[in-house]
């Protein structure tokens, strides 16, 4: 599990490589990620869009990003964390995401860019 604070907004990630939905053959791997933001602020923030760079072996990058997550955007009060569990596919068995997630602060609708820490995606027959 990788993890970041920003303006106390804290961010961590797991990671799983999903090998029934992958197809090596077909240069096709599929991996899980769940990610927890927890407000640590004093404000109640949401989540109103994300931005992500995702590369696999042979540096070839995409970016995605748009509106909330998974169809959401959360609003979270001082103390509240938010989850979710969204995926991702890859032309290599490994490779690696980060980004960021724009929020807005309930209070005076500021807005400020939380920082999705990088995080490595490896199958578990890669790790040793």
């Amino acid at each position: 599990m990788v993890k970041a604070i920003t303006q106390n907004i804290g961010i961590s990630v797991e990671t799983f490589f999903q090998p029934k939905q992958s197809k090596p053959d077909l240069d096709f791997y599929v991996y899980s990620y769940r990610i927890t933001i927890k407000n640590e602020s004093e404000y109640t923030v949401q989540l109103v869009s994300r931005y992500w760079e995702i590369f696999d072996a042979i540096m070839e990058k995409r970016i995605v990003e748009g509106e909330g997550v998974i169809g959401e955007q959360p609003i979270l009060l001082p103390g509240e964390s938010y989850q979710y569990v969204s995926y991702c596919q890859l032309k290599t068995d490994a490779g690696s995401m980060k980004g960021y997630y724009t929020f807005q602060r309930q209070i005076d609708e500021s807005q400020f860019d939380a920082v999705i820490p990088e995080f490595v995606l490896l199958p578990e027959y890669r790790r040793n």
